[in-house]
């Protein structure tokens, strides 16, 4: 059976997870694949090609390190070390969007592609779906922490369902907040001006996709919910076929001399691309996932997402033994900001999470004064619009 089940704890703390058995150091609690899912509208639009329903890389990984770099002549040794097959890639006959296989395409067409597919109009600027789409990037800028054709794609999923109402409960489980806390998250995603861009979008998105059976969906209140289920639950998927190579590179078995040069030769690359590309090397969008939405946060995480099969399917792995019965909890801050004092975790965490943590380390260190260091003064305007989301993309 499963290793892990979601259960009540409070109103005040909602769901969590707890595991069902005793679960050891690196072993996978459980694998999961998204509700709904989609890439980030500008990542889509820089190249960064992915496939249109699970998010893999479709670039081979030389492919993939040449258009980070910028350069095109760049080889990459043991190119059987990648693992992208291109024999296997499909498109829409339609609309011309990618899939990675054939089973991607069939299962966008079964959940909401039917609904979305522009067909002809691809590139038609005066389409709903593109006029929505533009006015979205207009507003979201990177680094991405959502995308609107994530919700686009939940309406056409109940649009398609023969059973709506299962899907409508299966979205309906997701936290939703209260009217002030929803306010606040959507500010977050929309800056400033979010009262007028936020109807802006609503009435975009009701000409692109309005749906008598879930018309409270396109009431004000009702997309305002919509849009902070998504912001607050989003998770954040990162794929790369770059470093899938990469791993099955360190996996090899060399002599020690073709090691160090193969370890030297991957070192100086990654040096090149960030130069070049700064920390956009991934095909990144986001999607909801059930199991892991009802992770807690803790500043000493028991347990780590990641994307290691180079699609939306993520893998829950722990990071200490845990007991039966003991709560898996995840850490809503990278490495960085775990770092950081009590003050400026919760900072960030009541901006974007809405809630003041109270694990183990935040409780041992409560009497710690409440101001944050001076190099940590500096460091305050780094953490805003990219900690909305979970940061755990990298793969």
């Amino acid at each position: 059976g499963a290793a892990a089940e979601a259960r009540f704890i409070s109103s005040a703390k909602g769901k969590g997870l707890f595991a069902t058995k005793n679960i050891r150091k690196g072993e996978t609690v459980f694998v999961e694949r998204p509700v709904v899912s989609s890439q980030f509208l500008w990542n889509a639009l820089y190249n960064y090609r992915a496939c249109d329903h699970c998010l893999r890389a479709l670039e081979t990984a030389e492919e993939n390190a040449q258009r980070l770099l910028g350069k095109s002549s760049l080889v990459l040794p043991h190119p059987e070390q990648c693992s992208i097959r291109k024999d296997l890639h499909q498109q829409c006959p339609r609309c011309q969007v990618t899939y990675c296989s054939a089973e991607c395409r069939q299962a966008a067409l079964e959940q909401y592609h039917q609904v979305l597919c522009l067909g002809p109009s691809r590139d038609d600027p005066t389409h709903p779906l593109n006029k929505l789409q533009e006015a979205w990037r207009n507003m979201h800028y990177p680094p991405e922490t959502s995308s609107i054709m994530l919700m686009a794609r939940m309406v056409a999923t109940v649009k398609q369902a023969k059973d709506k109402e299962w899907w409508i409960k299966a979205f309906s489980q997701f936290c939703s907040k209260t009217a002030n806390e929803e306010e606040e998250i959507v500010h977050k995603l929309l800056g400033d001006k979010f009262k007028g861009q936020l109807e802006l979008l609503r009435l975009l998105f009701t000409e692109a996709l309005y749906d008598e059976r879930l018309s409270r969906w396109f009431t004000p209140e009702g997309f305002r919910s919509l849009f902070a289920l998504v912001g607050t639950n989003g998770q954040g998927i990162g794929t790369s076929s770059l470093s899938q190579w990469v791993h099955a590179c360190d996996a090899l078995d060399l002599p020690m001399l073709q090691r160090e040069e193969l370890d030297a030769f991957i070192d100086q690359l990654y040096k090149d691309i960030e130069k070049e590309s700064g920390e956009f090397l991934n095909c990144e969008g986001s999607g909801l996932y059930v199991l892991q939405s009802c992770c807690n946060h803790s500043c000493i995480p028991n347990a780590e997402t990641s994307f290691p099969d180079n699609n939306f399917l993520l893998h829950l792995t722990a990071l200490e033994d845990i007991e039966a019965g003991e709560e898996i909890c995840i850490s809503y801050l990278d490495c960085c900001q775990r770092e950081r004092s009590r003050h400026s975790r919760n900072k960030i965490l009541r901006e974007n999470y809405l809630f003041t943590c109270s694990c183990p380390k935040c409780l041992a260190q409560a009497d710690d004064a409440d101001v944050t260091s001076d190099e940590e003064e500096e460091g305050e305007g780094e953490t805003d619009d990219a900690e909305l989301e979970d940061e755990m993309t990298d793969v």
